[in-house]
């Protein structure tokens, strides 16, 4: 593998980076190149240790914002968050590299980013390592905002993101730095609000921090969100409906790219509604036929609380499929 291959990591849906300003270097400081804007450069902090750890055994790591993040645009409309807008912003960073393919490497939205270009554009993907969310095949019959209330209730975070402001106005009540910690750390397997009671409201903040961030990097993050508000992050949740919508010509469509799927076996979101068992089961495997699976000892950010498993399975995966190609 030479420098020239392009590893894209869209590891965590708090990036706080566009592209790397220096790729011949490989080094940690970043620019957003999105729409010819000027460069901004900023710190990346949550995965200095696996940009590094990928760098040194030869891959060019480019972490993006997604847009919505960071110093990414951020548009208003939810509209402009589609899977389409996504992985048009994915190829077009490809294209930038002067790449035909790349491998990619996401956790939480940054997965969902990462399966909807292997499902949509796999000419441009050589391999998608994806942590936390599994692919979910589309319902057929129920959208997604249908089928969370009805499974989970009103109370759900992604049912009290859907309009336009709520969230934002139930924020408003904290500061930036108490919210980043009542999501990042949340320890309780519930989270589904009591009825008239906003998420926001009923997340604990945790008094003490895990070994794996500290306060300095909370606060980082904090900043970034108080540049950029939190309108663009939760837009990604208001456009899940028309993803739904604009996604049915793919119906029944598998990822076919070669994708290892890690998850932590303590994460909240794989022991609700039926993920434990759907990744154990076989439907999983018949829509990713090319699919290896990792469980390890760990939460919803195993990638910050496991970084060098992580970044083992991660490099393992690379060097596998270049050996395979």
């Amino acid at each position: 593998m030479t420098v020239s291959s392009i590893c894209i990591s869209i590891l965590s849906m708090l990036s706080s980076s566009t592209v790397k300003q220096r790729p011949e270097d490989n080094d940690r400081y970043v620019k957003n190149c999105r729409n010819g804007r000027s460069p901004k450069e900023t710190r990346w902090w949550f995965h200095d240790d696996k940009i590094n750890f990928l760098a040194n055994h030869g891959y060019h790591v480019v972490a993006p914002d997604l847009r919505g993040y960071g110093d990414s645009d951020s548009p208003l409309s939810p509209s402009s968050y589609t899977a389409f807008h996504i992985v048009g912003d994915l190829i077009g960073l490809i294209d930038h590299f002067g790449q035909d393919k790349a491998f990619v490497v996401g956790a939480d939205w940054g997965a969902v980013a990462g399966w909807h270009l292997s499902l949509l554009r796999p000419d441009r993907v050589r391999g998608l390592v994806a942590l936390c969310v599994p692919y979910l095949p589309r319902n057929p019959s129920t959208k997604t905002t249908n089928y969370l209330r009805q499974a989970i209730g009103d109370g759900c975070h992604v049912i009290q993101f859907q309009e336009p402001g709520r969230a934002e106005k139930a924020f408003a009540r904290y500061d930036y730095l108490t919210v980043m910690k009542k999501f990042l750390l949340i320890a309780d397997k519930d989270m589904v609000a009591p009825p008239d009671v906003e998420i926001i409201d009923y997340l604990k903040t945790p008094w003490s921090l895990p070994p794996w961030i500290t306060e300095e990097e909370l606060q980082v993050y904090a900043e970034k969100f108080e540049e950029s508000g939190f309108t663009g992050p939760l837009n990604y949740y208001r456009a899940m409906d028309l993803n739904w919508e604009l996604l049915a010509p793919w119906q029944g469509s598998k990822i076919t790219v070669p994708t290892k799927y890690l998850v932590g076996d303590k994460d909240i979101g794989f022991e609700t509604l039926g993920t434990k068992d759907y990744v154990h089961g076989e439907i999983f495997k018949s829509c990713v036929p090319d699919l290896e699976v990792v469980f390890l000892d760990g939460h919803h950010f195993i990638q910050e609380e496991k970084p060098q498993e992580v970044s083992n399975e991660i490099l393992s995966f690379l060097r596998k499929q270049s050996a395979d190609e």
